[in-house]
């Protein structure tokens, strides 16, 4: 067990690791659907039991010990004790989704079914609020739903978008001495989602666990402020890292060096052929706060820092490292730009590639067994040698997959690892 750790180490230290170091479930990018993993639980003859709703907006479910085992997993992850509609992760109950699935969910997670037959989901659990989140009745995990008041320019509060970050209270610094040490116990990797360091990450600007928003909520309203109003993002991402700083400062004494990687952003920077905005833009906007966020982590604890943006990103590459990052996920190699021999030759000896693994837009869902199994030793090969990769998909395994083509990829990791 203490093999996966040590692997880990080696691989993000960009040293060639005893084997591939393998991801499925460790963070909100990295994850699987609830229903490939209840079909993942029966393949290896697992325990038969509701699996557990770890991620409820995109329904990703839990990996537990035994999946991991059967998996070839080598990373854990803990993550905040709210989930991103403010249920608390406890008293979990038993929930049956509109495709027939018995699963578990947080105790205070609370739905009903919209005159179209859609599933709206409730901040909180307060369904005398409007709902904050939609699942389609022909889809298989939750959208946004934009509940912006209408925008005032002259009374615009920047403050307004710093209302859902805060001050770990003592009952969150007591979590995480409970669940850290748990988690750091069984030999693996460790990654920790803390919350409140994804400078300007468009899933969270709606404020899913908010009864009542205020700011600027809608998302397009938020990409065209980075233009028009950025000192209005400023005044939010100025506020938001000293709250984050002083949270990480909190948790440092708790998690020590047993934790190995801190998961900071999941910005999206890249669409499949562009991106969302230009490099000084970035410098501008977003770089100062990374880079004082993941300075603060590298003088002060052993973490290694990571990095989600999805798309063509790789003229971003040298700005993510400039600003301090030590992974980037998922490697989107269907991207534009995104070549993975490019990619590895001149990044890899400076940043972790974690995921890029699997095709999860055409070859995972589409292709057949033998194809999925020659384009996941294709990518171990460019990607693995001198460490520096992470194997995952381009992003959460979505429902549907064909459970052979998972297999397939399991297997291809097998032979290559």
């Amino acid at each position: 067990m203490a093999q996966s750790r040590e692997n880990l180490k080696k691989t993000l230290n960009h040293e060639q690791p005893d084997r591939l170091v393998v991801d499925f479930g460790a963070t909100p990018v990295t994850g699987i659907h609830v229903l490939v993993v209840e079909q993942l639980r029966e393949h290896f003859g697992l325990e038969k039991k509701p699996v557990k709703v770890n991620e409820p907006y995109q329904m990703l479910g839990e990996v537990e010990e035994d999946l991991q085992e059967a998996m070839g997993v080598d990373v854990i992850g803990v993550s905040p004790p709210f989930d991103m509609f403010g249920n608390p992760m406890e008293e979990f109950k038993e929930y049956r989704t509109h495709w027939g699935q018995e699963v578990l969910v947080p105790g205070s997670f609370t739905v009903s079914v919209d005159e179209k037959g859609d599933t709206v989901l409730y901040p909180q659990g307060d369904d005398s609020v409007p709902p904050s989140a939609k699942m389609p009745k022909a889809a298989f995990f939750f959208d946004a739903v934009n509940r912006q008041e209408p925008l005032d320019e002259s009374k615009l509060d920047p403050d307004n978008n710093v209302e859902e970050f805060a001050l770990m209270s003592t009952s969150d610094l007591d979590y995480w001495r409970r669940v850290i040490p748990e988690v750091a116990s069984k030999g693996k990797g460790v990654v920790a989602n803390f919350g409140g360091t994804g400078i300007g990450d468009i899933a969270l600007v709606p404020a899913l666990n908010l009864k009542a928003p205020k700011g600027i909520r809608d998302v397009a309203d938020w990409y065209m402020s980075t233009l028009m109003r950025p000192d209005y993002l400023h005044h939010v991402f100025e506020k938001q890292t000293d709250i984050a700083l002083q949270n990480l400062a909190m948790v440092k004494d708790i998690a020590g060096d047993q934790v190995d990687v801190a998961y900071i952003c999941g910005t999206d920077f890249g669409t499949q052929d562009s991106s969302f905005c230009s490099l000084d833009t970035y410098e501008e906007l977003y770089a100062p706060y990374y880079r004082k966020i993941n300075n603060w982590i590298h003088e002060n604890t052993p973490w290694k820092t990571f990095k989600h943006s999805c798309g063509a990103v790789e003229p971003f590459m040298e700005n993510f490292i400039n600003s301090g990052f030590d992974i980037i996920n998922p490697v989107q190699i269907n991207a534009a730009g995104m070549d993975p021999v490019h990619l590895k030759e001149k990044y890899g000896d400076r940043l972790t590639f974690w995921g890029g693994g699997v095709d999860t837009q055409k070859v995972l869902p589409f292709g057949t067994a033998a194809e999925v199994k020659s384009h996941v030793r294709k990518e171990c090969e460019i990607l693995s040698p001198g460490g520096g990769f992470v194997f995952n998909t381009v992003h959460n395994i979505q429902a549907n997959v064909p459970l052979q083509n998972i297999l397939a990829m399991l297997e291809a990791i097998r032979q290559f690892g």
